[in-house]
């Protein structure tokens, strides 16, 4: 069977090239891909060529496990239908699943990496479950409490994502830092109760609950993927606060100023990512339980709000430069296969 695949093949460019995909043998499946979703955060950085070379694409999946060089296949937020099983399958055929998979018109995979959906979520919607099993973990790291107040600097996908869970617990307060007004105004419709402007207030010199009592925020997200910002979250946090960095700056690198309140304020800084589970909730939590919570929350999400463009994959080079050159319009883009 033929089956074209999208490839990173340098810096600024992308390809669409056909190979085949072996009949199913055993107990494997081929699915046929209905839709995938871009991420803008991970997949700009490889697009970009800002990834670290040193580091493997993603041990945790099985068909993301290699290293970063181009020509790369990456992505993972693929939905699709059994079109073909092999003998132990069989009950798997017609069934519509999700795979951590790259963007291509098939794939073979094996039941146990494929995740049947529901019928009442929709097909588009179902691309951003890897987005909201991360906005998923971030809340799961942060722990918020009754009555806190959070800061979310960031509000791309994953931005708002977290700001719509965090939307459902009854905190004192969610602000939302945002440079592009587009992104702040979608922030606010989905939950923030207060959006601010960065280039027009200075966060280190006016940080969000500076008169507050105590002062400074409780959390703190930093979700922008630009590792200059986590200055700014750091300057939002209070005494005995908490920073969750789920950003991922890649190569990125920025000096970080810890010799101000830092120093004394007690601020624990933490990197989330979603391969793994905090080790403090592994008693109880594994990534099943994780991903049947984001499921539900993506349900009760509205997904609209972070869906902004569907193209056809041959023109998976003009999403990409869409995502890169006009983030102001573009957030959460689908390819789409038919």
């Amino acid at each position: 069977m033929d089956a074209r695949t999208l490839y990173f093949t340098g810096p600024g460019s992308v390809a669409v090239r056909t190979g085949t995909v072996s009949d199913p043998v055993d107990d494997e499946v081929v699915v046929e891909t209905q839709a995938s979703g871009i991420s803008a955060g991970s997949e700009l950085l490889v697009y970009r060529g800002e990834f670290p070379e040193s580091l493997p694409v993603d041990a945790t999946i099985d068909a993301l496990d290699g290293e970063f060089d181009y020509p790369l296949a990456y992505g993972y937020a693929s939905v699709g239908t059994v079109t073909a099983t092999g003998p132990d399958s069989t009950e798997w055929l017609d069934r519509r699943v999700f795979a951590f998979e790259p963007h291509a018109t098939r794939f073979r995979t094996t039941p146990d990496a494929v995740v049947e959906l529901p019928d009442d979520i929709a097909t588009q919607a179902a691309t951003l479950l890897p987005t909201v099993e991360t906005a998923t973990n971030l809340v799961l790291d942060a722990q918020p409490r009754i009555g806190e107040r959070a800061v979310v600097f960031g509000a791309g996908a994953v931005g708002l994502a977290t700001t719509q869970l965090l939307a459902s617990f009854p905190l004192s307060e969610v602000v939302v830092v945002e440079p592009l007004a587009s992104r702040r105004a979608t922030a606010a419709a989905v939950g923030a109760d207060r959006t601010i402007d960065p280039g027009s207030t200075a966060i280190a010199d006016a940080p969000p609950f500076a008169d507050a009592e105590p002062a400074g925020a409780d959390v703190v997200f930093e979700l922008s993927g630009r590792p200059e910002t986590l200055d700014d979250a750091i300057a939002a946090a209070g005494y005995d606060s908490r920073v969750i960095v789920g950003s991922w700056y890649g190569a990125k690198r920025a000096p970080i100023d810890l010799g101000g309140s830092f120093h004394r304020d007690r601020v624990d800084i933490v990197s989330s990512q979603v391969s793994t589970l905090s080790p403090e909730l592994r008693g109880r939590w594994d990534t099943d339980r994780r991903f049947d919570v984001a499921f539900d929350r993506l349900d009760a999400m509205d997904a609209d709000a972070l869906i902004t463009h569907e193209l056809p994959l041959d023109r998976a080079a003009d999403a990409y430069a869409l995502l890169d050159d006009h983030p102001d319009e573009a957030r959460h883009i689908i390819l789409t296969y038919q």
